[in-house]
């Protein structure tokens, strides 16, 4: 029988989850069966208890700091869903290789990896604008910033920077 404190735990797993418009299998998917829906499914009924390393990775995988998961405090703030970051492959296909060729670069490698040549849009991670900052060497807000100048980022992107 799960305790009050594994259920309230799982029903912010949960919540964090479902704002996130994630299903179990979205979850499973997204992570590339990192993590499991059947797994964290056992998470969020309290039927399985996690380790602190576990939650710590998932609070990371769901970009959202550990102690929003934790029960005691306040409700977990509406988070909606992450703000699209989304390459248009098409914009950056025009720009000059000097300007843009470790982007280019970059999306190749993602592309290739994914096995996903569309060749018109394609949607990046957090964590993958904070890694082509360091190449570009500025921040992120930096990037994001030149990249919609570039027209190769949406305005939108600006949401996404604001989370980090």
């Amino acid at each position: 029988m799960p305790s009050e404190y594994a259920k309230s735990l799982g029903a912010r797993l949960r919540a964090i989850r479902t704002q996130q418009g994630l299903s179990l299998h979205g979850v499973e998917e997204k992570s590339r069966g990192r993590w499991k829906a059947v797994v964290v499914g056992s998470y969020e009924r309290g039927d399985r208890a996690v380790t602190v390393q576990k939650l710590a990775e998932l609070a990371d995988f769901y970009g959202v700091p550990v102690s929003e998961l934790l029960p005691g405090g306040a409700a977990p703030s509406p988070l909606g869903p992450t703000p699209k970051l989304v390459i248009d492959l098409e914009r950056l296909a025009q720009l000059p290789k000097e300007k843009a060729g470790a982007l280019a670069r970059y999306a190749a490698t993602i592309q290739s990896q994914r096995g996903d040549y569309n060749g018109k849009v394609l949607s990046i991670r957090q964590e993958d604008l904070r890694s082509l900052a360091v190449i570009y060497d500025k921040s992120p807000a930096e990037l994001t910033e030149e990249l919609i100048g570039w027209g190769v980022l949406d305005a939108e992107a600006r949401r996404a920077v604001e989370t980090f």
